[in-house]
């Protein structure tokens, strides 16, 4: 090799330290001429300069010495060593002649799934060469037929390789190999070896039959084929690789990056390497904002400015679970008498909206008013041709309308125009559903739609709802985004969004921010960029208004507000942001990497069962069916439409969280308060509650819930193995990473239970959980020094504390326990140190 093509430097590795020396030899002497001197080449050098050999365990000492190599050639053992033992002994030059003569047939298990078809040594090969192989580099390994072709190809395939076999032949089973380790494979598993009688026969027989033939005299042969490997993708398969070799060896086995449609491919592996790099730098899964990710929002606005030339601004976007919940909370958060709604559209929304007959005085009239409950609005299905909406948009006057565009319409802007004007001109709301023809392609198609916004303003009473459907990988991954330069709405949308469904998956918003990120990285920004256009307030106006009970209950939804920038000190929140164990990272990057998962392998329910069992002492009878959903706030929403259904009546004991109060206020539901007491730390005894309500009509609500916002199949994989793992209490990492956590948050409520009592709050002491509740007691009645302030109470604390701190609280309006606020535990080391320092210092302004 180094006297034909002069490569710089050629490197040989083998375990064997007397194969080195040997190597060394034979070196010196192709290298010395009959006289002793060095034979050069024609640029001057000797095999002595460009060749040299290491004793190395595999790749390890190119490793060891940061070494990157353009060609990596192997021939390596693929059989199993009969004796388990042998493996693990030291290799030394002293070691007996018959045990360094196995190393060059025998290897031992490696912890990969190829160990069972003896191709462990050569997936851990593989894996290292990825490591130290220049992106344009390949490998080429010399690999025996017998565990069979498709087998090797999937080793090399699924690791990310395009391969190419150079060369194939047929070659007899070495005398010196006992092949006994594949017949016990066999006999464990349904997987067969290949192996021939003799040189020239064409059917395979299994390993079994073959020792037995070779035993009784006969010859046997396998295959021998040498493969080519190029990396797909270099980059970003080697970032996928650093990411599983960096303590997450567990979910190499779950990786598959062999695809057979090749748009797949350049989605899912660059996707893959996003979320590695993110997974890997991430200690906590960070909080977002129920308006969504300001990543992924600045993401679409930046698409919609470099693409389609838009001035949108990342306010002018709001994130939702999907289109459906989109339509839905607009729906409920103007509560309109009569709605016009898209017939494809209408599948989403609650039956008794699709089956009430409109009252005869809201047809044809121009009312702005509300409905009088936002569970009582009528949708009248409405077809697609902007023209057919139009006719009737004059004849029934509707006050929202929910619509799309016929494929022809979409080409220009005309059709969208047309809506405007007409829902304009009887003082209607437009929300224009275009979900299925945003591309997120480098070339997208005429968007007339987009067209129409690239020149002009959006108008105040019209709204574009776009459902992210299209990816190549996971078809029904969905997560919606809303545009509007109405203020009043898209902050109203956004507290909706915190009362009913809570936060939209990160993970949904993450995989399509890599879309956008990938579009944008290979485009030139515009060098004269429009004036990017602000969302505006909406003044009084012909257009029906957000009901008066509904801006009631958002009025209680303290931590979002796009108005304001955000504090840089939240205490308000309800998530964990404790470091994350190892094994949910896996167990999410799993989810995600592997293909052609079961139904049964996305299914966390027998797990969850079996949770509820053994921790609580919950029988698998008592449960009769189980609903799944990203959050428990969805949850919740659904449970109090069922509630309000049957006209039921939900209780609360003080100092529930008061985002499930919020939810019955939005949903217009009954609700009553049961007392607690401060002695009960707050708590509902058993003596408070006489009974509970169990009904059928429960399990249908659940049924037939739409906008219900279900986990994905991945996040489902994700949580059937963390709960598996739970139960068995298999994964030390996943019980010691919850323990470090309880640890955590047992000594941040002593802590802060000190500190507020010494800043003059009287506190309740926590039990257990994310937080703690406080009175302000030493603070009522007292002002901001140097400011002309009112003096504090309950209703402004936090209000103070916001403005003169820029630490945020939940207020007792939110705890609704009177002059009790409320304290998260679960916050990172650096945020917690600055509510420590924050609440100090409001003592010094004000104490």
């Amino acid at each position: 090799m180094a006297e034909r093509w002069l490569p710089r430097k050629v490197i040989g590795l083998d375990i064997n330290p007397r194969a080195i020396k040997v190597a060394w030899v034979n070196l010196y002497l192709n290298a010395l001429s009959d006289d002793g001197l060095s034979v050069l080449d024609h640029e001057g050098k000797s095999l002595l300069d460009r060749v040299e050999f290491h004793v190395s365990d595999l790749l390890a000492y190119c490793r060891e010495q940061n070494l990157t190599m353009d060609l990596i050639v192997g021939c390596i053992p693929q059989i199993l060593n009969p004796d388990p033992t042998a493996m693990s002994k030291l290799v030394s030059e002293n070691a007996s002649e018959e045990f360094l003569y196995s190393l060059s047939n025998y290897c031992g298990l490696q912890g990969f799934v190829e160990d069972q078809f003896g191709l462990g040594l050569v997936a851990r090969a593989t894996e290292e060469g990825i490591s130290i192989i220049r992106p344009t580099g390949k490998l080429i390994f010399n690999i025996g037929g017998r565990p069979g072709q498709a087998v090797t190809e999937r080793l090399f395939s699924r690791r990310g390789f395009h391969i190419k076999k150079l060369w194939q032949t047929r070659v007899n089973q070495a005398a010196d190999t006992d092949i006994l380790a594949l017949v016990e494979i066999e006999k464990n598993t349904r997987h067969r070896f290949e192996f021939f009688m003799g040189r020239v026969s064409e059917e395979p027989i299994s390993a079994r039959t073959a020792w037995a033939f070779l035993k009784s005299g006969g010859e046997i042969s396998h295959g021998l084929s040498v493969y080519e490997c190029r990396l797909r993708m270099p980059n970003q398969v080697k970032t996928i690789s650093k990411f599983l070799n960096n303590g997450f060896h567990d979910t190499r086995g779950a990786l598959d990056l062999s695809f057979k449609d090749e748009a797949v491919a350049e989605e899912k592996i660059p996707f893959l390497a996003h979320l590695a790099r993110g997974l890997e730098d991430l200690s906590y899964f960070p909080h977002e904002s129920p308006a969504g990710s300001c990543r992924f929002r600045n993401l679409i606005a930046g698409f919609m400015r470099i693409y389609h030339h838009i001035p949108l601004t990342p306010a002018s976007v709001v994130i939702l679970p999907s289109r459906a919940v989109a339509i839905e909370n607009i729906l409920r958060l103007y509560s309109p008498r009569l709605a016009l709604v898209d017939a494809a559209l209408t599948r989403w929304l609650p039956k008794k909206w699709i089956t009430a007959l409109p009252a005869q005085a809201h047809i044809g009239t121009n009312s702005i008013g509300s409905s009088k409950s936002n569970n009582s609005v009528t949708v009248v299905e409405a077809p697609r041709r902007s023209d057919l909406v139009v006719q009737l948009l004059k004849n029934l006057k509707p006050q929202i309308v929910v619509t799309s565009l016929a494929d022809y319409e979409m080409r220009t802007s005309t059709a969208f125009e047309l809506l405007l004007n007409a829902t304009a001109s009887i003082g209607a709301r437009l929300i224009l559903d275009m979900s299925e023809y945003l591309e997120l392609s480098s070339l997208p198609g005429t968007n007339g739609v987009l067209q129409y916004l690239s020149s002009h303003p959006m108008p105040l009473h019209a709204t574009v709802i776009c459902g992210l459907l299209k990816n190549q990988v996971y078809s029904d991954l969905e997560v919606a985004f809303v545009m509007s330069e109405n203020r009043t709405l898209l902050n109203a949308l956004a507290k909706a969004g915190d009362v009913t469904y809570g936060r939209t998956a990160i993970s949904s918003q993450f995989y399509y921010g890599c879309l956008f990120h990938e579009l944008l990285s290979f485009q030139l920004p515009e060098r004269h960029t429009n004036e990017q256009r602000l969302p505006r307030e909406e003044e009084a106006s012909e257009y029906i208004s957000i009901s008066r009970s509904t801006a009631e209950a958002l009025s209680g939804v303290e931590n979002v507000n796009l108005d304001q920038r955000p504090p840089t000190i939240c205490m308000d929140f309800d998530e964990n942001l404790l470091q994350v164990p190892a094994a949910v990272k896996v167990s999410v990057f799993e989810g995600f990497a592997r293909q052609n998962i079961s139904d049964d392998e996305i299914d966390p329910r027998p797990e969850i069962l079996e949770y509820l069992e053994s921790t609580f002492g919950v029988p698998h009878s008592y449960t009769k069916e189980i609903f799944l959903s990203d959050t428990s706030t969805s949850l919740f929403t659904k449970l109090v439409l069922a509630c309000v259904e049957e006209n039921g009546t939900l209780v609360f004991p003080m100092g529930s969280c008061g985002t499930l109060v919020s939810v019955a206020k939005f949903l217009e539901a009954d609700f009553r308060i049961l007392p607690t007491k401060v002695s009960d730390s707050f708590k509902a005894t058993a003596g408070q509650i006489d009974s509970f309500l169990t009904d059928a009509v429960f399990i249908e609500a659940f049924k037939d819930a739409p906008t219900l916002s279900r986990p994905h199949g991945t996040l489902k994989y994700s949580i059937k193995k963390l709960l598996g793992l739970l139960v068995s209490q298999k994964f030390d990492d996943l019980v010691a990473g919850l323990e470090v956590q309880k640890k955590i948050l047992q000594h941040r409520a002593e802590q802060l239970c000190k500190l507020l009592k010494e800043c003059g709050w009287d506190v309740v002491e926590p039990l257990g959980g994310t937080s703690m509740v406080a009175t302000p007691s030493a603070f009522y009645g007292k002002c901001v020094k140097g400011e002309s302030t009112e003096a504090l109470c309950s209703e402004n604390i936090r209000d103070a504390l916001l403005k003169f701190t820029d630490l945020s609280i939940s207020s007792s309006s939110w705890t609704g326990i009177p002059n009790y606020c409320r304290f998260m535990l679960g916050l990172t080391d650096e945020v917690f140190a600055a509510s420590c320092r924050a609440l100090l210092r409001f003592k010094e302004l004000v104490l």
